[in-house]
């Protein structure tokens, strides 16, 4: 059990949060009758952002003249980042005056009002592949016409990403971190964060991940892999835990948390309940394949312990898993077997959130988060439509949940968050 003298003399806390998926700007779905999936033009099936939130893009875009040159990917850190402080009460305007609900739903047409945040920021905002859509498309052009504009270069690099939510935030003199470890890149954003806080190098930070990586050549990549599911897009084709065949969908999307470091003191003053950020974990196993990982799942564990300790607790002590469990058979696998590693015969609660959304790359990490914040704050999560080994009910309240992240190149990282109060 917890050593409470292990605790921690200040936490992490989560002010506010924000996200847009397949689901639009909902952390989960009203109902899962009906399919989020769609048909790209390639033939694939993709989780693509609903109209709802197309919506959304779009007003943003025509709301500053800088930002109609922006690539989807930044656009969709925008959105979220958006969301996270106005729930934090950080003052970036509300989502009503840019066009939608917390439910994804239209209601005006009227541009962002742009406010100055309360006091300095800094943002952490990972990325697996940054501006896909615009490098491509410069790419396109150069080999058509043998040249590119000059704001090829400074629209394309990641640190692109970081600049443009800080700037939107109206941050004044924090840092702004731009981070890549393919699909574990929002925990390293956090894990940053987290870091920063921690040591009072910032007060406030903004932190999370997004991708858009649904163009041709980003799925061309995905389906050479040989990974890619063969199930149509109105048949929940993303099926994590499920065996063969594999089920990886590609999805775009976006999750940013707006963070601060309370004291003890501050804590006790504080009303409750409070979503705490309380261990953010990383491994590494050195394997030839840099798709592949080992079958026991080595940088799974490595993770999963190290965010234990950082949280001082023990595998007893979480409730539920928010998987990584993209669908690849050899994936899921090594992942539960680093599980079992971990906490023994007895699992936690599984959960996943990919069977809604596909698999985000560099912005999954933050959005299994985002489900993981949802299900302590309701206790309650949607029940998958297939076979598999998910959870669909707990017998006990939940109040920790470990999240799990790993990527290309053998890392992982896995979080903790906690409901206190």
């Amino acid at each position: 059990m917890t050593n409470p003298l292990s605790a921690p003399a200040s936490i992490t806390v989560i002010r506010g949060r924000g996200r847009v998926s397949a689901l639009g700007l909902a952390a989960v779905p009203a109902d899962n009758e009906a399919s989020t999936f769609t048909q790209h033009t390639t033939g694939v099936p993709v989780a693509a952002l609903p109209a709802s939130a197309e919506t959304a893009v779009a007003a943003l875009r025509r709301s500053h003249p800088a930002y109609r040159q922006l690539d989807r990917t930044v656009l969709l850190a925008l959105l979220a980042a958006r969301q996270a402080t106005t729930q934090a009460g950080w003052g970036n305007g509300g989502l009503v005056d840019w066009g939608v609900s917390e439910t994804g739903n239209h209601q005006s047409t009227n541009p962002p009002i742009h406010q100055p945040t309360t006091s300095p920021l800094a943002v952490s905002i990972g990325s697996s592949r940054g501006a896909t859509g615009r490098l491509e498309e410069f790419h396109a052009e150069f080999l058509a016409e043998g040249s590119v504009p000059a704001a090829a270069s400074p629209l394309t690099t990641l640190g692109n990403v970081a600049s443009w939510v800080a700037f939107d935030a109206g941050q004044d003199g924090g840092a702004a971190l731009s981070h890549s470890s393919t699909c574990s890149s929002a925990f390293q954003a956090l894990g940053n964060a987290r870091a920063w806080l921690k040591a009072g190098m910032a007060d406030r930070f903004l932190a999370g991940g997004t991708e858009a990586p649904l163009t041709d050549f980003t799925l061309a990549q995905m389906r050479a892999i040989g990974i890619y599911s063969p199930l149509a897009a109105a048949n929940w084709p993303c099926r994590p835990g499920a065996g063969r065949p594999s089920t990886f969908v590609l999805g775009e999307g976006a999750a940013v948390f707006a963070l601060e470091q309370l004291s003890a003191a501050q804590l006790a003053t504080e009303p409750g309940p409070l979503l705490v950020l309380a261990g953010v974990g990383f491994g590494f196993e050195a394997i030839g394949s840099k798709t592949g990982l080992s079958p026991e799942g080595r940088h799974f564990q490595l993770a999963m312990h190290e965010a234990l300790t950082q949280a001082g607790l023990a595998p007893t002590d979480i409730d539920a898993v928010v998987l990584h469990s993209p669908g690849t058979p050899a994936g899921d696998a090594a992942e539960r077997a680093a599980l079992r590693t971990v906490f023994g015969p007895e699992l936690p609660l599984l959960l996943s959130n990919k069977w809604l959304i596909g698999h985000t790359l560099g912005a999954s990490a933050a959005l299994s988060l985002d489900f993981a914040c949802h299900v302590l704050e309701t206790q309650q999560w949607p029940t998958a439509p297939f076979a598999t080994d998910l959870a669909t009910a707990a017998d006990k309240p939940i109040r920790r949940i470990l999240v799990n992240a790993a990527g290309f190149g053998g890392n992982a990282a896995s979080a903790v968050v906690e409901l206190r109060g």
